[in-house]
């Protein structure tokens, strides 16, 4: 490792003592999704922060379960259970289970993967 920094250090003098100077560091603090907005958003001055509150006292309904299906069999358990339990109506539960026969899982929306709302909110 030493003989490393002995070799950038020689091959790269400057270079290596902005790494080891510290001077010119940039923190990180989020992400976006969409370069040319993020571009915007720079030459606009605005200030790029992730919202870790985004989601706060956010409560997932019949849809976002159901997004997270990867069969129409588990859209259609998730359905039944949702009824079972008086979250939704038998009209609303005959609608969704007509939708999910006639156009499939997806017409409910693309897949939320694990860590959705996190990485949703920039917390990571």
């Amino acid at each position: 490792m030493e003989t490393d920094k002995k070799d950038l250090k020689k091959m790269f003098p400057h270079l290596f003592e902005e790494l080891e100077g510290g001077q010119n560091k940039i923190s990180i603090d989020a992400v976006r999704k969409d370069a040319v907005a993020a571009e915007e958003a720079l030459a606009n001055g605005e200030e790029i922060l992730p919202d870790p509150d985004k989601f706060r006292h956010y409560n997932p309904d019949v849809i976002d379960f159901i997004r997270r299906c990867d069969t129409e069999k588990q859209a259609e358990e998730i359905i039944a259970y949702m009824e079972k339990r008086g979250e939704l109506t038998e009209t609303k539960a005959c609608e969704l289970k007509t939708q999910l026969k006639t156009k499939g899982v997806r017409s409910f929306g693309s897949k939320k993967e694990d860590d959705y709302y996190f990485k949703e909110s920039g917390i990571c």
